[in-house]
């Protein structure tokens, strides 16, 4: 075996061990491995690019040996085993729709709405162009000003060509801890979609620590609500249907976000602006306190709990090093609790954290997920605090769904 074909199967082999078997202490060891086997995690065959012409130049070679099959042949199988997890997680979803809306959901979908239901999976989409691309029908209107941070607080809107008039909306916040980031790098799949849809969608920087702390980052995402109100009809948006979004740091805004409608505390300069939202949305959301702030800080989103908190969509891998999934379980269950709209929790099997950032079977799963639950917000029969029974008991007796039925 080469020198070559031998860093090859490093390169790939690697990644594709903690793919399979992910590291979780300590945590700069997990966040470091995290890092390495997240693409392969989601996107697998990329991995097939690098080692399929590699394997084929070498024994054409005369220089693979039996060793260099055996060493490809369990990397291949490995590549096919999180392949088919993935696939796993589209089956996970509708059964959380099912416990988080009640079984007969669907029925109260209106019927302009339920084309957003049971679309099949883009596989040729998934395997030929496994990077964002943004669809021809989509506009990008970049960099508007909706604050007075400079770059920090610039916003991105993607709507349809045709800009068609009273589109739902939604505001998307990147991840990053609070300190990293930036708009139109994350939950892209989600964005062009939606866009293409007919949504109106913004994508916005805020502020970032050290620079910025709790609660400048919540302020900035309130500033980009009251923006929304005052000039999404500009560009087709009905401010009345107004989601709100969230990738891991991002989720934690969004959550508070949704949770302090209208709180002066949190909008210096425009208390009077209307920052209620129909519905937020988190994708590996952190559910914890500000960094450095003490467990009873009001910086975390447990602490704003309320009956009227809109509906609410978590989605978590089971396998996140970053964020543990049982945050995201203890979170749900809280809220549950205490709301009297919809919480649908679904657990994603062997996903990892930023399973967003790749149009993956698994998150094209989840983003059709999104759209389903949207149209069910939207329609008439799942208006805010409509929920049949069956959905009531299971959210006042503050169930988890269990993770092995998912």
């Amino acid at each position: 075996m080469t020198i070559g074909y031998l860093t090859t199967l490093i390169l790939v082999g690697v990644p594709t061990l903690l793919a399979l078997w992910p590291v979780r202490r300590p945590a700069t060891l997990a966040e470091l491995t995290f890092l390495v086997n997240l693409a392969i995690n989601e996107v697998p065959h990329l991995a097939l690019v690098l080692l399929a012409p590699a394997t084929v130049m070498t024994a054409l070679d005369g220089d693979l040996g039996v060793s260099g099959w055996a060493a490809a042949g369990l990397i291949v199988a490995g590549l096919v085993v999180i392949a088919a997890r993935g696939r796993r997680s589209a089956h996970a979803l509708p059964r959380a729709l099912d416990d988080g809306l009640g079984a007969g959901w669907r029925a109260a979908v209106a019927p302009d709405l339920a084309a957003a239901l049971g679309r099949r999976p883009p596989y040729l989409r998934i395997l030929a162009m496994p990077f964002r691309l943004r669809p021809r029908a989509v506009v990008k209107v970049r960099n508007i000003s909706y604050g007075e941070a400079g770059r920090r607080n610039l916003l991105d809107v993607y709507h349809h060509r045709s800009r068609p008039a009273g589109a739902p909306v939604l505001i998307h916040l990147h991840g990053g801890k609070y300190r990293q980031g930036r708009k139109s790098t994350q939950s892209m799949p989600l964005v062009h979609r939606l866009a293409r849809q007919g949504w109106v969608v913004v994508s916005a920087n805020y502020r970032l620590r050290p620079a910025a702390t709790h609660p400048d980052h919540l302020i900035d995402a309130k500033k980009m609500i009251a923006w929304v109100r005052r000039h999404g009809h500009e560009y087709g948006a009905d401010p009345g249907a107004l989601f709100v979004s969230g990738s891991s740091a991002g989720g934690h805004m969004a959550l508070l976000a949704g949770l302090t409608p209208d709180d002066p505390a949190y909008q210096p300069g425009f208390e009077d602006a209307d920052t209620t939202v129909t519905a937020v949305i988190v994708f590996n959301g952190y559910y914890g306190p500000y960094f450095g702030d003490g467990e009873s800080d009001d910086s975390a989103p447990a602490a704003h709990l309320r009956p009227d908190a809109p509906p609410v969509l978590l989605v978590h891998g089971d396998r996140d090093t970053i964020v543990p999934v049982e945050s995201a379980r203890s979170f749900a269950a809280r809220l549950r609790e205490v709301s009297a709209n919809a919480v649908v929790y679904a657990e994603l099997p062997w996903a990892q954290h930023a399973f967003d950032l790749f149009p993956s079977l698994r998150f094209e799963a989840v983003v059709d997920t999104v759209e389903a639950f949207a149209a069910w917000v939207r329609s008439p029969g799942g208006s805010p605090g409509q929920l049949d029974g069956q959905c009531r008991s299971h959210f006042e007796s503050g169930r988890t769904p269990d993770p092995n039925r998912l």
